[in-house]
């Protein structure tokens, strides 16, 4: 008897992707007033294209806002503009300087830009009246995002509770909130990095040249090696070297380290990550490193 039935079955790639495009438009019918964190990083871009998929031949049903440390990558920045301009979306950048001057954050002399953008975050947020954040956290990153729904809950101090999370069976979403709660959004929560990287490949994706092998003058510094530049100089004992290197996640310059790389291109990318042990953030996030809780602590404060 011939088989009629065409064996139709989607690639891990189109899995996820479906995924992620299911949990934009949810988002978008159920909640009043979304925005997308945008930083101009791979995850954010890909999280970006995910959204653009979702919702065309429309534009973006929502905004795009970036907490601006004041540090971030001249090519990073680059290429997010490059994407604002090419989709005509509305972009929102809290800096944390005006965050400062509106008292949201206090500049102590000792707490990292990193660490501040939580209040930036948090009075952008309240500021505009956000109803759920997208972000473009991955569970494969780091053990608090490892324990860290779809939908999470924030609560109107922006603060989240890892030990009161809502279910979330059979891809089932509560979003219900109270006035001044919101909810931070993961599409990308199923991901991996090698996802991440395959879909970049296969789509074609723009992303910052940072990413990809170049020749930089560096420092090591507690087991990293850190881009010398106006923040970055060498102390007592160390010594700039110029090394081939690339940079696995992109953050604030002061502590966001890369990696020795011949990788110029994505399938080389894909042929290094394939082969890795230890994720981007543990391997080149100082923010990450000051205590074994250290990305919780941030996150029950409101952080990404």
């Amino acid at each position: 008897m011939t088989n009629t039935h065409v064996d139709y079955q989607l690639s891990q790639l189109d899995q996820l992707e479906a995924e992620s495009i299911h949990i934009f438009r949810e988002v978008a019918a159920e909640f009043e007033k979304p925005v997308l964190m945008f930083s101009g990083g791979k995850d954010s871009i890909v999280m970006l294209r995910l959204a653009e998929k979702a919702f065309f031949p429309a534009k973006l049903p929502f905004p795009l806002l970036q907490v601006d440390t004041g540090l971030d990558f001249d090519e990073v920045l680059a290429t997010r503009d490059s994407w604002v301009d090419r989709l005509g979306a509305r972009m929102i950048v809290a800096t944390i300087d005006e965050a400062i001057a509106a008292g949201h954050v206090v500049d102590d002399g000792k707490t990292s830009r990193n660490r501040m953008q939580i209040g930036t975050l948090l009075g952008a947020i309240e500021e505009n009246g956000f109803t759920a954040a997208f972000g473009g956290g991955r569970r494969d990153e780091e053990k608090a995002r490892a324990k860290e729904r779809v939908y999470s809950h924030r609560d109107d101090f922006g603060q989240w509770d890892p030990k009161n999370q809502r279910p979330e069976l059979w891809s089932l979403y509560n979003g219900r909130i109270h006035a001044g709660e919101h909810m931070r959004i993961f599409p990308l929560s199923n991901w991996t990095e090698l996802d991440i990287w395959s879909y970049i490949h296969r789509e074609q994706i723009e992303i910052p040249s940072i990413y990809f092998a170049h020749e930089r003058e560096v420092i090591e510094r507690d087991g990293m090696l850190l881009s010398v530049g106006p923040e970055i100089q060498p102390k007592a004992g160390e010594t700039p070297v110029t090394k081939t290197v690339r940079f696995r996640t992109v953050g604030d310059r002061t502590q966001t380290g890369c990696v020795e790389s011949e990788a110029a291109d994505t399938a080389a990318i894909i042929e290094e990550i394939a082969v890795a042990r230890v994720t981007e953030r543990g391997a080149t996030r100082g923010d990450d490193r000051f205590s074994e809780a250290a990305m919780e602590d941030r996150k029950k404060e409101g952080y990404f």
